[in-house]
């Protein structure tokens, strides 16, 4: 297996270059008619028109022999989400080229900024070149050579030091990214819930601050956690709850709890999934990875907030003890829910955790995160996430939030309309009603809220890739992650 958290690269901001490292220029698009621009000497107009080489983001290049430089890319019109896409296709295009030869210096970049770059191109450029090369395979053979290390050479000491800070503060987003992914992507004969609850608890304790509290399924069983027993039981690998708790002395702000799917894998038990696609259900807790790396990254951060976060983690399996449609499950708290498929799972884990969050924990604020429902998928397709909210502000917020992590959010309405189409005839709420699934399933979890401001973040679409764009790779994206930490930025100040 890889290891996990899964190393990145290294980066450093310097003073001068360092020798025998491999030198990147950027190359603009020229005015109409014109030569794209790019800062060697060693690159004449004739070796771009040969290339076609054009500027555009992404675009990348090996220099010809001679140059100075190693690499030309391309960063378009040079937005923030442009240079991410010129670092993460620059971090692919060289990790490619490096072979078990390779000498070590040159397994890293090295780069110039440009004295007008703003603050989010070179975060959005730190976080491409560390997240563009992520690969999480399992292999006999001997792992390829990964990219070592990225340096920034800001001769100026005052510019130095604020490049820095965003770097480091980039750095800590990236990794929590990877940690997500490194956790979604594990094959789920490997992650189970105890696996997942271990592996998270290992990372955060390496953090100061960070309090780690795992529940059992005897604990569970004594307070009534009746919708993550319910899931878990036709599992042979029973259900936890992971507590991770950053409480730094001096926060400001409100108590936000984290709410994260982890469902670690998902046949859908009786209500059983079409076989085509159940292979990706090891990602069925990337809600529950979101918000335990988030938090971790926060402490990290040393952001003086109150976080909590709880991952609800079952397997969701076909058993002689798996719960059945037509089953009324008593949740944490006291609310029951008559089931009509198996196979909407993840707002019975989540049920409980919410209450939990709010009743137990002291929350102010509530969040949770979960791929939830594939009508987002239908709804918004595989690269925005659905974002539900009782409250406008905290709405705006995760939007803002979104906007500056690279990662898009649609706001969807909590539609009152179907509110009566979660009660049941025989229970207090009906978990499954017909119509339009992604807002019946938010309307669910919105009654196990305690009335506080909440939000609902559906990521069943971004949450996995098939081919790469921006920072993303194929596999599991770590999507929500960043989103979250800015959040808790925000919420702060």
């Amino acid at each position: 297996m890889p290891t996990v958290p899964s190393p990145l690269p290294a980066v450093e901001v310097a003073a001068a270059p360092r020798a025998g490292v491999p030198t990147v220029v950027i190359a603009r698009p020229a005015d109409e008619g014109g030569q794209p621009t790019f800062g060697d000497p060693g690159l004449t107009p004739d070796w771009a028109t040969a290339l076609g080489l054009t500027g555009k983001a992404g675009e990348v290049q090996p220099a010809p022999p001679g140059a100075a430089a190693r690499w030309v890319v391309g960063v378009g019109a040079g937005a923030a989400a442009d240079w991410g896409a010129a670092g993460a296709a620059l971090a692919r295009t060289a990790q490619d080229r490096l072979t078990a030869e390779t000498p070590q210096a040159e397994r890293s970049l090295q780069l110039e900024p440009p004295a007008d770059l703003p603050d989010d191109a070179i975060a959005a450029f730190v976080r491409g070149v560390l997240l563009g090369g992520y690969r999480f395979t399992v292999s006999g053979a001997e792992q390829a050579p990964r990219l070592r290390g990225l340096r920034l050479v800001v001769s100026d000491p005052d510019r130095r030091e604020r490049i820095g800070a965003v770097a480091r503060r980039a750095e800590v987003l990236a990794g929590a990214t990877a940690f997500a992914r490194d956790l979604a992507n594990t094959p789920s004969n490997v992650k189970d819930p105890a696996w997942l609850v271990k592996t998270i608890g290992r990372a955060a304790a390496k953090v100061s601050g960070v309090d780690v509290v795992v529940r059992d399924e005897r604990w569970l069983a004594e307070r009534g956690f009746g919708g993550l027993l319910a899931v878990g039981g036709g599992s042979a690998r029973p259900p936890r709850l992971l507590e991770l708790t950053y409480a730094p002395s001096g926060a400001r702000g409100p108590h936000l709890v984290l709410v994260g799917k982890g469902i670690t894998f998902d046949t859908g038990g009786i209500s059983v999934k079409p076989a085509d696609g159940m292979h990706l259900m090891r990602t069925d807790m990337a809600g529950g990875g979101a918000v335990a790396a988030a938090t971790i990254a926060i402490a990290r951060l040393g952001l003086p907030v109150r976080i909590t976060a709880l991952v609800a983690c079952a397997e969701n399996h076909i058993s002689g003890s798996a719960y059945r449609p037509g089953d009324v499950v008593t949740h944490y708290g006291g609310q029951t829910t008559e089931v009509v498929n198996t196979d909407a799972e993840g707002r019975m884990v989540m049920a409980d955790a919410l209450v939990y969050g709010h009743r137990d924990l002291g929350a102010d604020l509530l969040v949770d995160v979960a791929t939830l429902t594939g009508a987002m998928k239908v709804s918004l397709g595989l690269r925005t996430g659905g974002l539900f909210a009782t409250d406008d502000d905290l709405a705006a917020r995760i939007d803002a939030a979104g906007a500056a992590a690279g990662e898009a959010w649609w706001r969807m309405p909590l539609l009152d309309d179907h509110a009566d189409d979660v009660v049941s005839t025989i229970a207090d709420l009906r978990q499954c009603p017909p119509g339009p699934g992604g807002i019946t399933a938010a309307l669910f979890l919105r009654e196990f809220t305690g009335g506080l401001p909440w939000a609902h973040l559906d990521i069943a679409g971004p949450a996995r890739a098939e081919k790469s764009y921006g920072d993303v790779v194929p596999g599991a994206t770590g999507f929500a992650a960043r989103t979250l930490v800015g959040l808790a930025e925000s919420l702060s100040g």
